[in-house]
């Protein structure tokens, strides 16, 4: 179905073939997974090359393309060329996002048709999720949402930042995670101001609030949740900031939906912050797309001015950010559909003071 899917934008572009090297790429296109191997999609045929270390593996799970060894001394542009050659291929496209600039300039020069920017091709043809591939971003989410409830019971004064950002990986790998989505933040205190703040040896101490903003990885497809939650005590201060950044989550999520711009969500939420006096403290967009990548296409952002598709996951991710003193951030996932959307995320958002 990817394939021909493949096919189809090739069609749309007037290509004749794709060459996919990038292993995001290639696992949305064939399910399989390997750190070495090259797709090749053309018009008349579909070839994955891989080496000796995943043939028997790739001919076992790959269904949609023919599967054929690369062989001692050969180059994936070598066979490239090959293939070209059988298909009379005049135009090939080229991952010009995901290839090095060297890299990209050796596949075009050494391709015996003319080489050009795949552009967005991929990029849209990930955005839209088929239901296996929904199933797998929640199953990443199941587990995550596991390592949060299991983690609040360690969040105390005198544990680290770095302590508990590992006890969330080693939970994530315990309950089934295939890796992380990214490495996980959590920053305490002062250190919650930033966005992406690394962990530290700074001990959480009462009075805090904890930021952690991390994610798993089911059978390639990623996961991306936010909590904020309190230490001890809050003022009053913090727990208005903390309502404001719900109400502006909110906001964005009810007007969630496809055909709707990334920009007007991202507004719906952004008022909140801005009505509530803490506009120049939210600096970053709304959300983004979420699936092989954790960072990917639709975005919703002061930006975003394409109309979001059905079908696509977004993260719902506002915050608001005080520097030297203490930030909040909320973050689900949303699933879009044609008349709203549906939230991912089960773990729960009231403020949590432990």
């Amino acid at each position: 179905m990817k394939i021909q899917a493949i096919r189809e934008a090739l069609t749309a572009r007037n290509l004749d073939a794709i060459v996919l090297t990038d292993e995001k790429n290639r696992r949305y296109a064939t399910g399989f997974h390997s750190t070495a191997g090259a797709l090749y999609v053309s018009h008349k045929q579909a070839v994955f090359y891989t080496d000796f270390r995943y043939i028997e593996a790739a001919k076992a799970q790959i269904t949609d393309a023919e599967v054929r060894e690369i062989g001692p001394g050969r180059s994936y542009v070598g066979v490239a060329n090959t293939l070209l050659r059988e298909d009379g291929a005049a135009k090939v496209a080229l991952e010009d996002d995901c290839l090095t600039h060297a890299d990209y300039l050796r596949w075009s020069d050494s391709l015996c048709a003319e080489a050009v920017a795949q552009g967005d091709l991929m990029n849209t043809l990930r955005t839209v999720k088929t239901q296996d591939e929904l199933d797998k971003i929640v199953c990443a989410q199941r587990i995550a949402e596991r390592a949060f409830e299991e983690i609040l019971s360690e969040i105390k004064p005198g544990v680290s930042e770095r302590e508990i950002a590992a006890r969330l990986t080693y939970l994530m790998l315990h309950y089934g995670a295939e890796n992380m989505s990214f490495d996980p933040i959590v920053v305490s205190g002062a250190n919650s101001s930033k966005p992406h703040g690394v962990p530290s040896d700074k001990l959480i101490e009462s009075g805090d609030f904890v930021t952690m903003d991390f994610g798993c990885i089911c059978d390639g497809y990623c996961s991306d949740m936010t909590r904020t939650v309190a230490v001890g005590s809050v003022t009053d201060e913090m727990r208005r900031v903390y309502q404001t950044v719900l109400d502006a989550q909110l906001a964005g999520i009810q007007t969630a939906r496809a055909g709707v711009t990334g920009q007007a969500v991202d507004g719906a939420a952004r008022q909140i912050i801005t009505d509530a006096g803490y506009g120049d403290c939210f600096g970053h967009g709304f959300g983004h797309g979420v699936g092989l990548f954790i960072h990917e296409a639709p975005n919703a952002s002061t930006r975003s001015e394409q109309p979001l598709p059905a079908g696509a996951v977004l993260t719902a991710e506002p915050g608001i950010y005080l520097p030297g003193r203490f930030g909040v951030r909320i973050e689900d996932m949303l699933f879009l559909t044609d008349d709203g959307n549906r939230n991912l995320t089960l773990a729960p958002k009231e403020l949590i003071v432990l």
